[in-house]
C-alpha cells in the first residue's frame, strides 16, 4: 500500500538515438551519429536537470543480425562499451547515476568489479551495474564458444558471478586507505583481503586493485523476467528493469517479484520495480497521435517482421501470412521473459503477426504513453498508484526531444503532486533510490575470511 510520502524513481534510457527503432528517421530527431559522446553527455545533462535518479545504458556485445531488405534502417546494431560512455558522462554530470550493462556470460568478474569500482570511485559513487546473462549466439561466437550457454547454466554462472563481484569489493575495508605521509604508510595489509574463491564456474584469487568503492557495491540492476531471472533479482538486485504493454500484467509482476523478494529474507522495499514507459508528449493528444502515426510510417515491414523474429529467438515467420495470428513459437534458449510478454500481447490483444511486429518494432515490450504532459503524468500516478511500479524508465522514442519534453511538461506536475522529488537530497545512487550501503564482509568479522596463499605472502 503507498504512504502519502512514497516518491517513484525515473531512470533515463536512452537506446540509441531514440527507443522507437525509427525515432532517428523522425524530424524532431537530433543529431543520430551515436559514436559521439556529446549524444550521450547531452541527453545525461538533460535527465539530471529533471533529477532523474540515473541514466541506464543497456549493451550486447555481439552485432545483431537482422534479415530483410530494410534492415539497414535499424541503428540498434551501434553499442559503444556503456562503462567507458558512462565515464566520460561521469564528467558532464554531478548527482545522476550511471548504470552500466555488463554480461555474466562473456566476461570476468574480476574485470567487471574493477570496471565497476572504477566508474564508482570516478562518479564518487554514482554507479550501477545492470546484470545481464545475454541472448544472442553472435556473443557466444565473440567470445570463442559454438553456441550460447543453456537458460540454466548461464543464471548459474550470473549468481556466482555477482557473488564474487561482492567479495572483490569488500576485499579492502572502508578504512584500509590510511594516505599517513609522515608514517609513510598508504594502506593497511590488514585491512586488504584476497578472496580465494574456488567456485564452479570461477576461480578468483582477489584483491581487488583499489579501495573499497564509494557506495560500498555500486547499485546492482536486473531487467530478467524468467524464473530464473526472477529468482535472482529476489537474492541479489536492487532495482530491477521490467516492461508490461498493460497495467494488470505489470501489477503481476510487482506482485510476484516483491514476494519473492520477501521470502529471501529480504525487505521488500530493498529491492525497487521500474517498467519502461515510451512517452509521446506534445502539446494536445490530438498531435501526440500524429506524431505516433508518424514513426509507426517510418518502419519498413520488413525490419518489423525481422525484429519479431529475432525477439523469438530466430524464429522465421517468412511462411507465414504476415496478416494471420502469430504461429506457436518453439521452444529457444533466447529471453524467455520478453517472448512471454509478445506471446500473450499478441493473443490478448488478437494482433496479426504484422501488428505484432510494428509494435514490438515500435517500442519492444514497454508501454506507449501518448499524450499530453498532463495525461502521461496521470498515467504514471495511475500505475504507480496502483502498485504496479516504484518507478519508471524512460525510453524516449526520439532523442533528444522526447526526453526534454517529459521533463520540462510532466516532471512539473509529478513533483506538484508530492510523487517525485524537486531537489537531491544525496550525491550517490544509493541516496536517490533510498537504499542502504553495505557494510563489508569483513568489518569486525576477521576470522570469517581466509587468505589465499599468494597473498599472505604478500603481506607478511
Amino acid at each position: 500500500m503507498r504512504t502519502k510520502t512514497d516518491r517513484m524513481s525515473l531512470f533515463a534510457m536512452p537506446m540509441g538515438s531514440g527507443a522507437h527503432c525509427a525515432g532517428w528517421r523522425h524530424p524532431l530527431a537530433g543529431d543520430s551519429r551515436l559514436h559521439s559522446i556529446g549524444h550521450y553527455r547531452a541527453i545525461a545533462q538533460i535527465a539530471e536537470r529533471g533529477k532523474f535518479d540515473a541514466m541506464f545504458l543497456a549493451d550486447a556485445q555481439g552485432f545483431r543480425p537482422i534479415a530483410g531488405r530494410d534492415a539497414y534502417a535499424c541503428v540498434d546494431a551501434i553499442r559503444m562499451d556503456p562503462v567507458t560512455v558512462l565515464s566520460a558522462v561521469a564528467m558532464a554530470t554531478s548527482h545522476l547515476g550511471l548504470i552500466a550493462t555488463l554480461s555474466t556470460s562473456y566476461n570476468e568478474p574480476y574485470s567487471a568489479a574493477r570496471r565497476l569500482a572504477t566508474l564508482d570511485h570516478i562518479s564518487e559513487g554514482r554507479a550501477g551495474w545492470n546484470v545481464v546473462t545475454s541472448t544472442t549466439e553472435n556473443e557466444a561466437h565473440n567470445f570463442g564458444r559454438e553456441g550460447h550457454y543453456g537458460h540454466g547454466e548461464r543464471y548459474a554462472r550470473a549468481a556466482e558471478f555477482v557473488d564474487v563481484a561482492k567479495q572483490l569489493w569488500d576485499s579492502w575495508d572502508d578504512d584500509a586507505i590510511l594516505a599517513d605521509q609522515d608514517g609513510g604508510r598508504y594502506f593497511d595489509p590488514a585491512k586488504v583481503h584476497g578472496i580465494a574463491h574456488q567456485g564452479t564456474h570461477f576461480s578468483v584469487a582477489g584483491p581487488l586493485t583499489m579501495g573499497r568503492p564509494p557506495q560500498g557495491h555500486p547499485v546492482i540492476v536486473q531487467a530478467g523476467s524468467s524464473d530464473a531471472g526472477l529468482d535472482l533479482a529476489a537474492q541479489t538486485a536492487e532495482a530491477v528493469f521490467t516492461s508490461h504493454p498493460a497495467l494488470e500484467s505489470a501489477q503481476a509482476f510487482y506482485t510476484d517479484l516483491k514476494e519473492r523478494v520477501a521470502a529471501t529474507g529480504r525487505a521488500r522495499s530493498s529491492l525497487k520495480i521500474l517498467t519502461a514507459i515510451q512517452p509521446v508528449i506534445a502539446d494536445t493528444a490530438e498531435e501526440a497521435e500524429a506524431i505516433t502515426r508518424e514513426l509507426e510510417a517510418l518502419i519498413p515491414a520488413d525490419l518489423a517482421i525481422a525484429l519479431l523474429q529475432m525477439q523469438l529467438g530466430g524464429m522465421d515467420l517468412s511462411g507465414f501470412d504476415p496478416d494471420g495470428p502469430l504461429p506457436p513459437v518453439p521452444a529457444n534458449n533466447a529471453s524467455q521473459g520478453s517472448q512471454k510478454r509478445i506471446i500473450d500481447h499478441a493473443a490478448r490483444e488478437n494482433l496479426s503477426i504484422l501488428q505484432i511486429a510494428r509494435h514490438i518494432a515500435a517500442g519492444r515490450t514497454s508501454k506507449t504513453a501518448s499524450g499530453t504532459p498532463q495525461q502521461v503524468a496521470d498515467m504514471l500516478t495511475d500505475w504507480f498508484a496502483a502498485s504496479a511500479a516504484d518507478g519508471f524508465v524512460i525510453a524516449a522514442p526520439v532523442l533528444p526531444d522526447m526526453l526534454a519534453r517529459f521533463v520540462d511538461g510532466v516532471v512539473p506536475i509529478l513533483q506538484a503532486r508530492g510523487l517525485f522529488r524537486t531537489e537531491y537530497e544525496g550525491t550517490t545512487l544509493r541516496d536517490h533510490l533510498g537504499l542502504t550501503r553495505p557494510a563489508s564482509r569483513h568489518a569486525g568479522h576477521p576470522e570469517r575470511h581466509v587468505e589465499p596463499e599468494i597473498w599472505a605472502e604478500i603481506s607478511r
